[in-house]
């Protein structure tokens, strides 16, 4: 078996992106604010122009993709990244590549200048929250409702941050 690979993916690629994030969409509802119908139905400059917008990240193995997540500006905040759109096959789950996924965002963030890379996790989603803080990622205290399923469920997500270098000694390693 060879080694997973995580390579940022090239806005020409925009309908290998488009491909993993239905598929995303599709098979982990759940986990996106985003509906797999209305994404579907975006035409080819939509998908251009979300490609423009931040760095897509696909995990491969042997040329096929089998995780997907993406770094982009996080709010207005100056020197902070934000990893979102995390999603990997069901059948590579486990296998670390989340990880190498995770590790790649955080090095896209420090080679563009960042100091933190914040990522959003389900405050119920105990294996979630571990994931996050066993690459160093620390609740920030911000807060917000999951999306939105009904008025009385009360999930909420908390902000994580990771610190991109400094005494913390950089980019985590795996």
């Amino acid at each position: 078996m060879s080694d997973i690979t995580v390579r940022p993916l090239g806005v020409d690629e925009w309908e290998q992106y488009r491909s993993m994030r239905l598929t995303a969409l599709s098979e982990s509802p759940e986990a996106f604010v985003a509906a797999h119908a209305d994404e579907e139905a975006e035409p080819d400059d939509f998908w251009l122009a979300r490609m423009r917008r931040s760095t897509r990240l696909l995990a491969e193995r042997d040329g096929e993709g089998l995780g997907i997540a993406s770094v982009g500006d996080y709010a207005d905040e100056e020197g902070v990244a934000q990893l979102f759109g995390l999603w990997v096959r069901p059948e590579a789950r486990g296998s670390g590549v989340a990880a190498r996924l995770v590790k790649a965002g955080a090095q896209v963030a420090a080679e563009q200048g960042r100091g933190q890379l914040y990522y959003w996790v389900g405050t119920e989603n105990g294996r979630a929250v571990a994931f996050a803080s066993s690459f160093g990622f620390r609740p920030t205290g911000h807060r917000r409702p999951m999306r939105v399923r009904s008025e009385d469920d009360g999930e909420e997500e908390v902000a994580m941050t990771l610190a991109l270098g400094g005494d913390r000694g950089g980019i985590p390693s795996l």
